[in-house]
């Protein structure tokens, strides 16, 4: 009997029992104005004021970070006016630490050689070192100064004319046979060291007292070790 000769009801379940599950599924159409507003607002003139990749990025990173303030402000004796305390006792212990060690520098060393390779006579240093200070330059005129002291004292037999030596090596040595300015000489060579191995910088001041003992020293008469002491026999 066809499907159409049979009452309503019946024909509904002989439709039903009739239908085969190799027939594609029914799609619901889309609503094309739905579609067009999804194609209209996926164009570009509608995202030009978007946030970046890094600025999404960064957002993201403030608020995790907001998030973990606020779970350590919750855990902290307190809350919030406990956690801004200990972030001020941390920033108090840096800056005390700051002031009291300074800025990092390096360690001063005083293994190099007083002298490069070219020979020069305390003369010429001493030129030298006058004409970097007059045009300021007191780091070098500094340097050569320390030098001109200690070749004039080579010069004049109050010390061994030996490759290699160090400006504390220079000053230690000096200062035994010329007592009286042991102290000048080992201030001198800390300043050529300081300038030269440790970052430091020179002033005029620093450079006058050096040019100073330079001509203290000229004048200054030896005391012989030995004359001493026979002297302290003596008496």
């Amino acid at each position: 009997m066809a499907a159409s000769a049979l009452p309503g009801a019946a024909r509904l379940t002989a439709v039903a029992l009739g239908s085969s599950g190799d027939e594609p599924p029914v799609t619901v159409p889309r609503d094309p104005a739905r579609e067009a507003a999804r194609r209209e607002l996926a164009k570009r003139m509608y995202h030009e004021n978007d946030p970046s990749l890094l600025q999404r990025a960064l957002n993201a990173f403030w608020e995790w970070l907001g998030r973990l303030l606020a779970k350590a402000a919750s855990t902290t004796p307190g809350g919030t006016l406990g956690l801004l305390v200990v972030a001020l006792c941390v920033i108090a212990v840096l800056a005390a630490l700051w002031w009291r060690l300074g800025t990092p520098r390096r360690s001063p060393s005083s293994t190099a050689p007083l002298f490069d390779e070219r020979p020069r006579t305390a003369a010429g240093h001493r030129a030298a070192s006058e004409a970097h200070a007059a045009q300021g330059h007191w780091n070098q005129a500094v340097q050569e100064r320390m030098r001109a002291i200690v070749r004039a004292l080579e010069e004049r037999a109050l010390l061994d004319v030996r490759p290699g030596r160090t400006a504390d090596e220079a000053a230690a040595e000096a200062g035994r046979t010329l007592p009286g300015h042991a102290d000048g000489l080992r201030a001198a060579a800390r300043h050529f060291d300081d300038i030269t191995y440790g970052g430091h910088t020179a002033d005029r001041q620093v450079y006058q007292r050096i040019a100073q003992l330079d001509s203290d020293l000229g004048r200054s008469r030896p005391t012989l070790v030995n004359s001493t002491a026979r002297d302290g026999e003596t008496g």
